[in-house]
């Protein structure tokens, strides 16, 4: 899972990741509001990646996040 700062970046990352990965499912996007905070200003958004097999780089995916802003999040 990817911790992105907002929607946009989430978008951005979700498509470099079908790019350059090569994903065989779109990663979902999914808002995660930060506690107390209705605000969407104050949400962050992640992007979750089904990688059972464990193919994907994690030190590629948090490079990547890290371009956004954001980081991986291990399980």
């Amino acid at each position: 899972m990817l911790v992105l700062p907002d929607r946009d970046a989430a978008e951005e990352v979700a498509q470099e990741l079908g790019d350059a990965f090569g994903l065989a499912e779109e990663p979902q996007l999914v808002r995660d509001a930060l506690a107390g905070e209705d605000d969407a200003e104050d949400a962050q958004w992640l992007v979750v990646v089904e990688d059972p097999e464990g193919r994907l780089d994690a030190a590629a995916l948090d490079g990547l996040a890290a371009e956004y802003e954001g980081w991986l999040e291990a399980p």
